[in-house]
């Protein structure tokens, strides 16, 4: 008989799977009818992919993997199982024909679900965990898919108010040399690119107080630099496309870029990216708030990269963690001591490819479970759509 602290963890975990699962609906809920099978983004797949995924995922590493559970539906278990991560301008070659039904998927992740409901204290907690962490990932995945989703494709909430103000000045703060605590021990849950835990003696630098702005991008954009995929020029006038609206071009919010974007303005300022640790270094000076930095869900924009400031540590850097991942300059790559790990071996080491690199923090939409520090992010150099901001430092 499983013991009182064993059906405890797996209540909580299940209450954990059910708020996940309430975010992932909820975003389905935004497309306007006839719109599942859009495209909004080229290099990924369609909508439709998206509605049996999160299903699809859960069913393969809890029951199919896990306990050679006989399949619903093969094709969909294999259909649905991953997604892609093409180069940019690498469209799909598929039409909305190719793919099944909405109903069809509805039924398939119906009774995945009520098979995982029904055996959800039998199942491994480890693997518990990395569905849900993995079904907020997606969450966020879907949230920027239907960013670029075009307004009359989805159902409209109300939008963030943009602020009429010039951006802030940006001033570089101290960091005193030290110790960056990267990773994680495997002893609680941590995908396996965290692992294993290690230090990494940092020199002294300076660091951006705030995240760059969209006004001290926009200097950088009169001086020949390239403009983001979040603006949009009409009429000699800057636009931010908004998730629900377009608005003028609020200068005090957060730039979201590229890599290379990010690179090129770092460059043009004499300055450079942060290194994960020294990331590590900085945002080990403030405790993360998800109101005041802009994480866990509770807006779709960005808000200004000052606000809250007043209530933030005294001297030290604001949002480390929300309203927008941040670029380091260092390549994704394993730890010393990686191991992928066997309930989803390809999660990590079929990006270990020289071609991605490490972001840090979190966005708007991101789930506050992944916001603990040794999390990681990563993303090509040149994909445009990720929620990812930066701020620079002087070594």
């Amino acid at each position: 008989m499983a013991s009182a602290a064993i059906i405890e963890r797996s209540e909580a975990l299940r209450a954990e799977l059910d708020v996940a699962r309430r975010q992932t609906d909820t975003l389905f809920r935004l497309i306007s009818p006839g719109s599942l099978y859009a495209r909004p983004i080229p290099e990924r797949h369609r909508l439709i992919f998206y509605l049996g995924h999160f299903e699809a995922f859960d069913w393969n590493v809890l029951a199919r993997y896990s306990l050679g559970q006989a399949s619903f539906h093969a094709e969909f278990d294999r259909l649905f199982e991953r997604g892609i991560d093409p180069a940019p301008g690498q469209t799909r070659e598929d039409s909305p024909h190719d793919w099944p039904s909405k109903t069809e998927v509805q039924q398939y992740g119906a009774k995945t679900r009520d098979w995982i409901d029904s055996h959800w204290n039998e199942l491994d907690p480890w693997r518990q965990q990395l569905v849900i962490e993995h079904r907020h990932m997606h969450a966020e995945t879907f949230a920027y898919l239907l960013h670029a989703l075009p307004y009359d494709r989805k159902i409209p909430l109300l939008a963030e108010p943009s602020t009429v103000r010039p951006a802030p000045p940006n001033p570089l703060v101290a960091v005193a040399a030290g110790t960056a605590n990267l990773g994680k021990s495997r002893d609680s849950f941590g995908w396996d690119n965290e692992h294993l835990a290690h230090r990494i003696s940092v020199p002294a630098f300076r660091i951006s107080k705030y995240k760059v702005s969209n006004g001290e991008y926009l200097d950088f954009v009169r001086q020949g630099g390239p403009a983001p995929h979040f603006w949009t020029l009409a009429d000699g006038q800057w636009f931010y496309r908004g998730m629900f609206a377009q608005m003028p071009l609020p200068l005090d919010w957060p730039v979201w870029v590229t890599w290379q974007q990010a690179s090129a303005y770092a460059q043009w300022r004499g300055l450079a990216l942060p290194t994960e640790a020294q990331f590590h270094r900085a945002a080990a000076l403030s405790t993360p708030d998800p109101l005041r930095d802009n994480f866990g869900y509770h807006r779709w924009d960005p808000i200004a990269v000052d606000a809250g400031h007043e209530k933030s540590d005294a001297g030290a850097p604001v949002q480390m963690t929300g309203n927008g991942w941040e670029w380091t300059r260092d390549v994704f790559a394993p730890f010393g001591g990686f191991e992928a790990d066997p309930a989803y071996p390809a999660y990590s080491a079929d990006f270990f490819d020289g071609d991605h690199y490490v972001l840090k923090g979190a966005s708007p939409r991101t789930a506050s479970i992944l916001t603990r520090p040794s999390f990681r992010n990563w993303f090509r150099p040149d994909y445009p759509y990720m929620y990812a901001g930066f701020r620079v430092v002087e070594n």
